[in-house]
């Protein structure tokens, strides 16, 4: 098939899923070993497509239809995601998932909900200028934050940092290029960023573009036991206020 067919097709070239199958909210954990857990947290959800890195769930939450998609790692298959996902009849996107953390207030397991990220990786440049800000959606971020407070959970809301290289930031002093990412680690740190993830910034950057929303929700290292439910809670939030707005 080639890019044409593609975009003409009714079945998305990578998502491998169909026109309508999703939903017009969907949550995007990178790995698609938690698709599965946070669809348990949806009604009736289901499978409906696996393809490559992308596994994507459709079910209903508070009468709407709500998907999960895993991305996988990166900004560049996460592009695709939202691109496919776009043309399939999303145009709200939460980011969930894991995250360095880059400040020494924040534990293991503290939740940091973005409104912005670092536009560290070549992706979204391939869309706009680097000048152009990645900057997440207010209502979505409020949403997420007010789902937070409700929980009790701890949460930090501020800046990401989202890369293209795991290992040039965990392993700097290996690469040739050392002394020039050594610098920009510490500026970011210096600078008040919060964590440091993979995906946030082009998500934000090609909502705006596509005239969607999108935020984001992140845990401080592995532990999921928050991250899903305050994600799923928040979503919930922001299902409420569209219906009440008239938006659904």
């Amino acid at each position: 098939m080639d890019s044409q067919t593609a975009i003409n097709s009714d079945q998305l070239y990578h998502l491998g899923c169909y026109k309508g199958e999703v939903g017009k909210y969907v949550l995007l954990p990178g790995n698609p070993g938690r698709v599965p857990l946070i669809a348990a947290l949806l009604d009736d959800a289901q499978e409906i497509s696996h393809n490559r890195e992308y596994l994507t769930y459709t079910g209903i939450l508070l009468g709407e239809k709500v998907s999960v998609t895993s991305t996988g790692m990166g900004c560049p298959s996460t592009a695709i995601a939202i691109e496919e996902l776009k043309i399939a009849g999303a145009d709200t996107f939460v980011r969930v998932g894991t995250s360095g953390p880059m400040q020494q207030h924040i534990k293991h397991g503290d939740l940091i909900i973005a409104w912005g990220a670092i536009r560290d990786e070549f992706t979204s440049k391939q869309y706009v200028p680097p000048e152009y800000p990645a900057v997440a959606d207010f209502e979505v971020t409020s949403a997420l934050r007010q789902a937070a407070r409700n929980r009790n959970v701890r949460h930090h809301v501020g800046l990401t940092q989202s890369k293209d290289s795991f290992y040039g930031q965990h392993e700097p002093k290996r690469m040739p290029v050392k002394t020039q990412l050594l610098e920009r680690w510490q500026a970011w740190i210096t600078g008040g960023t919060l964590c440091s993830e993979m995906e946030a910034s082009t998500i934000f950057v090609l909502s705006r573009i596509l005239k969607c929303r999108s935020g984001a929700i992140m845990t401080a290292g592995i532990d999921l036991t928050n991250l899903l439910v305050t994600a799923v809670d928040g979503l919930k939030l922001l299902i409420e206020h569209d219906k009440k707005r008239g938006f659904n």
